[in-house]
């Protein structure tokens, strides 16, 4: 084959040094390139880091047994040799700036696995990275920015479990400074000052909320094909709203970064919330902080409870696993009873106008109702199956009002049910059942109490306090209350009139250790009804008017822009596929029953959608014996779209 001269930039030698010039024939492999530039720099390093890439196509050549005619590449290729590896600045849920060591030329999605095993998180699935909102600088500000805690020389190469000394993972035990940043990782921040909580930015409408869903990098693209350069800031953030077993044992900075995004989440309005329910946050923040502040330790709970706790926990697994016949049939003797009148309302029915009241009965994970007790031997008017459904509290003690708000799913979308409780007893019994039974277990599951009690604690809080115990803690010189609740609240009401309503929900949590305090805040979190919906602006097929589609773990939202309503609920589980028509940047979905669903997206690429869609899928495919293993392939298939294929 005729020889002929290519080109290549070493980065490291300066801008302005000329590039080396190689005589090379079109069936030299990429690794003898490789070999023959690093002979002619004459230069004695470790070059192992260094990879060739192609500036024109923005590509890696990254298979060395390649040959230059199987790539393309001819004299006029603009080649630069450089490090896979560069520093990158990240920004954490809790504020802090860190700067590592991050692959340039992997799948962001393979990063965001190597960062995320450097920082100990767990499931790191769930992440992803983000660009940074741009800032408007003020030329005061220019040289401001905060401290910046270097890890480039922290890395973990290998793939077994990270092994901890302390409480703390081994490649972070070698000084008393890298166990400094670690602690510093795991336990949460001070509060936020209120002019901090009212210089940030606040997405003020569901349009907003849709434009930060457009920075998220593309997972099966590397850093450097997104025009990431070496030092630049991206935010780690946690992108899937389904959360795979959290353990506060090993997951102490997982756990962490989760409640501060959370708690931001909350501050920053990004998620609505009635007044009770801030008052509630603010009440957590300011009991996690203070038992911050006087508990170095973390982990409160003896080691010895917890590793019996574990103990019991697998063998209730084992005994789960290994259901026989006869377990089966002792199940259901011994399953609680549950059946009782209560009031049911179907909104947009125009047959039932308001309340009704009727006999209704549980079984196994549906709901069954009656005209009165005496009919329920014969069938019942209707049944409700719960499973694969929504179930959203609509609470307020004070009034006695007690709601229980159910989606089901059904093949033209989701059928909205309410029961009306009559009092907390009651309320609690019932919400307990249709949890469980969402999820597809009866009321025979051993968490069935365990839930009656967190929903009776979930009510204490809500309940107003008589006079004499509030004027015990009427006042907390030391609480800054603008800073454990949303700016609304700042404009609303005085310090003097939030110190007692906080104090007043404080009073249920002061128990709580640090940690169980944590895990409320993420549960009352995660029980809000606009929990975690990802929005994206779009224009659906053979509509004229831009609309806001809504992306849940479980489920795609069309809402309405003008009246900001629910229009349309479509579950994945009746989802048969989807696909992208890359030309015209198109996503085609198609469900049981003969739904097409097609639409362009306006605020994001659609390849965003179209991860969040594979993404979730992907994520209810995990099971807790697998939790170990991740199958990055399906990840991939899923979510990769056509550059995947």
């Amino acid at each position: 084959m005729a020889a002929w001269d290519l080109s290549i930039i070493l980065e490291d030698l300066g801008p302005d040094t000329p590039p080396i010039t190689l005589s090379v024939s079109s069936d030299l492999h990429v690794g003898g390139v490789i070999i023959k530039l690093v002979e002619k720099t004459q230069m004695k390093r470790d070059w192992s880091d260094y990879a060739l890439w192609w500036e024109q196509k923005q590509q890696w050549l990254l298979r060395t047994a390649w040959t230059l005619e199987k790539y393309g590449i001819h004299a006029d290729a603009r080649l630069l040799f450089i490090p896979q590896h560069k520093p990158l600045k990240l920004g954490l849920p809790s504020g802090m700036t860190l700067k590592v060591w991050a692959s340039f030329s992997s799948p962001v999605f393979q990063a965001v696995m190597t960062i995320c095993r450097i920082l100990n998180i767990r499931h790191p699935e769930e992440l992803s990275l983000l660009r940074p909102l741009e800032e408007k600088k003020k030329k005061k500000d220019k040289d401001k920015v905060g401290e910046i805690y270097d890890l480039t020389g922290v890395l973990s190469t290998s793939s077994s479990p990270v092994s901890l000394y302390n409480d703390v993972p081994a490649h972070f035990a070698d000084s008393a400074e890298m166990e400094a940043i670690y602690k510093m990782l795991s336990v949460t921040q001070t509060q936020p000052a209120p002019e901090i909580i009212t210089k940030q930015y606040r997405p003020s409408s569901v349009v907003d909320k849709a434009h930060i869903n457009g920075r998220w990098l593309d997972s099966s693209r590397c850093l450097r094909q997104q025009g990431v350069q070496e030092n630049d800031l991206l935010w780690l953030r946690f992108k899937y709203y389904s959360f795979c077993d959290i353990e506060p044992k090993y997951d102490a900075v997982r756990l962490t970064q989760l409640y501060e995004q959370a708690r931001w989440a909350i501050l920053l309005e990004d998620i609505d919330c009635t007044e009770e329910e801030m008052m509630l946050f603010g009440a957590l923040q300011y009991h996690i902080g203070k038992v911050s502040q006087s508990e170095p330790e973390r982990m409160s709970t003896n080691a010895a409870m917890e590793n019996l706790e574990s103990a019991l926990q697998s063998l209730e697994v084992k005994m789960e696993g290994g259901s026989s016949s006869a377990s089966d049939m002792l199940d259901t003797m011994m399953a609680p009873e549950l059946s009782d009148y209560l009031k049911i309302f179907r909104p947009k029915k125009l047959t039932l106008k308001g309340y009704k009241q009727y006999w209704f009965k549980f079984q196994d994970t549906s709901i069954s109702y009656f005209k009165s007790k005496e009919e329920s031997v014969g069938e019942p008017i209707q049944q409700i199956n719960l499973k694969g459904g929504e179930v959203a509290p609509d609470v307020n003690v004070a009034s006695q009002k007690f709601l229980i708000r159910l989606l089901i799913p059904s093949p033209e979308g989701m059928n909205e049910v309410y029961l009306r409780c009559e009092n907390e007893q009651q309320y609690a019994h019932w919400m307990a059942g249709c949890l469980l039974a969402s999820k597809g277990k009866s009321l025979a599951d051993s968490s069935f109490q365990s839930e009656i009690q967190s929903i009776r604690s979930f009510l204490a809080v809500q309940k107003t306090n008589s006079g004499s115990s509030s004027h015990t803690l009427a006042s907390d010189e030391s609480m800054n209350t603008h800073s454990l609740v949303s700016p609304r609240y700042h404009k609303k009401y005085k310090p003097k009139q939030l110190t007692p309503r906080i104090l007043e929900a404080y009073q249920n949590i002061s128990q709580l250790s640090m940690t169980d305090a944590m895990m409320r805040f993420l549960q009352t979190w995660q029980a809000l009804p606009d929990f975690g919906i990802s929005y994206v602006v779009v224009r659906f097929k053979g509509s004229r008017k831009d609309e806001v589609l809504g992306i849940a773990s479980n489920r795609l939202i069309r809402i309405d822009l003008g009246v900001g309503d629910v229009v349309k609920t479509w579950r994945y589980n009746n989802m048969k596929q989807w696909n992208v028509n890359w030309d015209i940047r198109q996503v085609a979905i198609e469900f049981e029953g003969n739904v097409n669903v097609a639409f362009s997206c306006v605020t994001a690429d659609c390849k965003i959608v179209h991860e969040f869609i594979g993404g979730y899928i992907f994520m209810s495919t995990r099971s807790r014996e697998k939790s170990g293993t991740l199958n990055e392939e399906l990840f991939h298939k899923l979510t990769g779209g056509h550059e995947a294929l």
